[in-house]
């Protein structure tokens, strides 16, 4: 098991990163780094002997994070950056078809399962909404906008 990255490289986290309970006088559950963001590491570590992790700086956030292997990508890596997360609540800005028939109206609540990322397609989402019980559409990342608390009410 050998480590990516060694002491200075710089790498972009690909996923949020919250605190898990281990960053002092942060709230667990808090955004420690949000995805996309650059550091650089610090020290290279091994957890439960099979897991590689990085101590990583992120110097714009002022703070020194733990992170998994697989969360990392080189800094020259792409990068396409999205706007959603998995599991976070959207709703359709639009209304959307399947077959030609509308399954979806437009303000329909969903959750984000899945996202995939392409350059040439851009970002889509494996969606479920709360309307087509069962039956998850991949969605592209213009026909969806924000759920907010407000739209609960």
């Amino acid at each position: 098991m050998l480590p990516r990255w060694d002491y200075g490289d710089a790498v972009r986290v690909t996923r949020n990163v919250r605190n898990d309970g281990t960053f002092p006088g942060v709230p667990t559950g808090n955004l420690l780094v949000r995805r996309g963001r650059i550091g650089h590491v610090r020290d290279v570590g091994t957890f439960l002997q099979d897991q590689i992790i990085y101590s990583v700086h992120f110097l714009d956030e002022g703070r020194l994070v733990g992170c998994r292997e697989e969360e990392l990508v080189g800094v020259d890596e792409p990068w396409i950056d999205s706007r959603f997360e998995v599991r976070q609540r959207v709703r359709a800005l639009r209304p959307l078809a399947v077959g030609g028939e509308v399954r979806v109206p437009a303000g329909s609540r969903g959750e984000i399962l899945h996202l995939e990322k392409s350059a040439t397609a851009g970002v889509v989402y494996q969606t479920h909404f709360d309307c087509l019980a069962g039956i998850p559409l991949w969605v592209p990342e213009t026909a969806l906008g924000e759920w907010r608390q407000s739209d609960d009410a």
